[in-house]
């Protein structure tokens, strides 16, 4: 088979009706007014020749009897005459516009009686056409030789390039393809390429006809859109309606779809994770592993249904496939390793299959966003930033509805984690409207449980009440497995806190601590959680408090552990605890920056209170140092003198330390001079972030 490109090469054939101006028939007519001084035997070489026959080599019949009968001159005259009129070049390539002429005024019927010609001369030689089948098919040539090379073609590439594949299938039809046949490889081509709708509209007719061919590939189309859409019970469904006499090698990816919406018996009917490969192919081989690997993440040993989720990956970055599935290898891997306590894992699983174009261009943001998931579970908000921007242009499409729910969960998570009211409630309100192009489904709970916080943030759970009433139905169904139960406990636990409902928390640390056994994740987050009641209580020991800050640190949760660690230095009684448990958040959280950015703030802003050691002191020209112009934007933020301390990792006596300090050096008489002074002392620049 003859290559490919995505843009046919020369000759081409102009369809012979004008443009909607006339002017392309005009000019045609013009230059054929001058090819009326050649005589016909010439025209009808040039002709052939714009057709796409060459020289030397087989001419049309007709003109080929007129030489051999001498009638006409010989060959040789003909060609010296057309290249002396300037109509030949002497590579025997007719000038562009006579080529356009004759095309354009020749009668349809004779151009396409000479490319059938053509065509027969390729067979009869046993050459393929290669880019002059797309060209006879978009000049309208309608043979079933050109339309199955076309779709031999598309065949070749629908795996690699898609959209190649698509625009080969399209030609294909134009040449007579029967569009049933190529309908569910027209729609894995068009969802590959990020093309959604035009997916949905062929699929939804194929499958509504009575025996559609290619069912199993039109179901595995129409289960990954639905996904994409966000709406995985729906994928579930189609692979439910195929049934499992007809799903074939798409078991396993039956499986993903029906456990990610809890379906467990449903998967278990129609996925056996003891049958081998369908066939002894590294994709055969690549689906059977993700099958196994997602039962495993529900029982079992979760750590070997990780193990062979990044086999899976592994085998389809060297298969450079773009393959219709619910979810990607490398997605299921990473999410199993947040879910775990792994985010740098995760990370590099979503690299290494972003680097490989795992799943083709529709894919990359997915695995972008997760990798800025990793990211920000790391406290590395900028790098989570970075690959947001990487996300958001790997696509010339929008992001899909469930990659769009994802981003604006991030966008809440950076918002929460800098501090930055403002932006959160922006964020928040972005979210609020992508949840209502979703569903809740397994392998969106990570982004669930960061709204769960935010909602209790923000007092506004009632907005996502029924969807975590969805996700805890759906992990009952499931048998509430570890791996992805836990940090969605945690989650609890953590919006539970800030709702101040010791009896709203109890349950879901009751659940840490049953699955401690099972998964250090929870054992970790047990104390974690026993540690945050013990702080808000002030009924805390130092000793337990850090133990269970590091250990956060240790399975990827650095901020969360500076967090605890900061709010129990802020009501430590003494002050080597209070100094102690300080610079244990520092150590998890080194770039905590006061204004909310993110960004490392100067060595100065790290120093002890400047109360208890004099450091710090470095006044600029509004007469505030480093440390106070921090405090001072706090303040103007409506800030607590514990929420102070909370954000910068200062003790509340510390904060009103430097409140004092500033009022006299500002010479403030009240609390609104107070405000009005630091925002004259801080400028513009300084307040931004309000």
């Amino acid at each position: 088979m003859a290559s490919y490109q995505p843009h046919a090469q020369k000759p081409v054939f102009p369809h012979p009706e004008p443009n909607h101006h006339g002017q392309a028939r005009q000019g045609a007519e013009f230059m054929a007014s001058q090819l009326k001084g050649e005589n016909a035997a010439v025209r009808e070489l040039l002709l052939a020749l714009s057709v796409g026959f060459s020289l030397p080599g087989p001419l049309p019949s007709d003109l080929q009897r007129k030489l051999d009968a001498n009638g006409v001159e010989s060959l040789d005259a003909l060609i010296q005459r057309a290249e002396s009129s300037g109509l030949l070049t002497p590579d025997g390539t007719v000038v562009g516009p006579a080529q356009h002429a004759l095309l354009a005024v020749a009668p349809t019927t004779k151009v396409h009686a000479l490319q059938r010609e053509l065509v027969n001369v390729y067979a009869a030689n046993g050459q393929p056409l290669g880019d002059l089948a797309r060209d006879l098919a978009r000049a309208g040539l309608a043979d079933p030789r050109v339309a199955a090379e076309l779709e031999q073609a598309g065949d070749n590439a629908l795996e690699r390039d898609p959209g190649l594949a698509y625009q080969l299938y399209d030609e294909a039809l134009l040449a007579g393809s029967d569009d049933k046949a190529t309908a569910a490889r027209r729609a894995q081509a068009a969802a590959a390429s990020g093309d959604l709708d035009t997916a949905t509209r062929i699929v939804d007719t194929l499958l509504v006809q009575k025996d559609p061919p290619d069912v199993r590939r039109s179901v595995d189309v129409a289960a990954a859109v639905w996904a994409q859409r966000g709406m995985l019970a729906r994928g579930a469904e189609v692979y439910s309606w195929l049934g499992s006499s007809r799903v074939g090698a798409s078991a396993p990816l039956a499986a993903v779809a029906m456990i990610g919406c809890g379906d467990r018996s449903g998967a278990e009917g129609i996925f056996r994770a003891d049958a081998p490969p369908a066939s002894p192919t590294l994709l055969a081989a690549t689906l059977a592993q993700i099958g196994k690997g997602i039962f495993q993440s529900l029982d079992g040993n979760p750590h070997q249904g990780l193990q062979m989720l990044i086999h899976a990956s592994d085998m389809f970055n060297a298969a450079r496939a773009a393959l219709p599935l619910p979810e990607m290898p490398a997605t299921l891997a990473a999410l199993m390793a947040l879910h775990s306590g792994e985010p740098n894992l995760a990370e590099t699983i979503c690299r290494s299959a972003a680097a490989a174009g795992q799943g083709g261009d529709t894919a990359q943001p997915r695995l972008f966003l997760l990798q800025a998931w990793s990211a920000m579970m790391q406290d590395r908000l900028e790098d989570a930033r970075l690959a947001i921007n990487e996300a958001s242009k790997a696509n010339h499409w929008p992001l899909v509805p469930r990659d769009e729910f994802l981003c604006s969960a991030l966008e809440v998570g950076l918002a929460r984690r800098n501090g930055d009211f403002p932006e959160l409630i922006k964020a928040w309100e972005r979210a609020r409207e992508a949840m209502l192009h979703t569903a809740v489904d397994l392998y969106s709970l990570l982004p669930w449980g960061e709204l769960m916080i935010a909602a209790a943030r923000l007092r506004e759970n009632r907005r996502v009440a029924p969807y975590l009433q969805e996700a805890w139905d759906l992990l009952e169904r499931l048998g509430n497995p570890p791996l992805w139960a836990v940090p969605f406990h945690w989650s609890a636990v953590q919006a539970a806190l800030l709702n101040e409902s010791p009896a709203e928390l109890a349950p879901h640390a009751a659940a840490l601590a049953r699955a401690a056994g099972q998964s250090h994740l929870a054992a970790v987050l047990a104390s974690a959680g026993k540690a945050w009641v013990t702080v808000l209580a002030e009924r805390f020991h130092p000793d337990d408090v850090e133990a269970a800050a590091r250990g956060l640190g240790g399975v990827g949760m650095p901020w969360e552990g500076a967090r605890l660690a900061g709010h129990a230095a802020a009501r430590a009684h003494e002050r080597k605890d209070m100094v102690r448990l300080l610079s244990c958040a520092r150590d998890l959280h080194p770039q905590a920056s006061p204004g909310g950015s993110g960004t490392p703030p100067s060595p100065e802003s790290h120093s002890a209170p400047p109360a208890e050691t004099g450091n710090g002191i470095h006044p600029d020209g509004a007469g505030l140092s480093e440390r106070e112009k921090e405090v001072a934007r706090l303040v103007l933020d409506g800030k607590t003198y514990r929420e102070i301390g909370e954000a910068i990792y200062i003790s509340p006596r510390t904060a009103e330390h430097h409140i004092a300090r500033m009022r006299r050096r500002l010479g403030a008489e009240n609390r609104s001079d107070l405000m009005a002074k630091l925002r004259l002392a801080l400028g513009p620049e300084d307040q931004s972030h309000d």
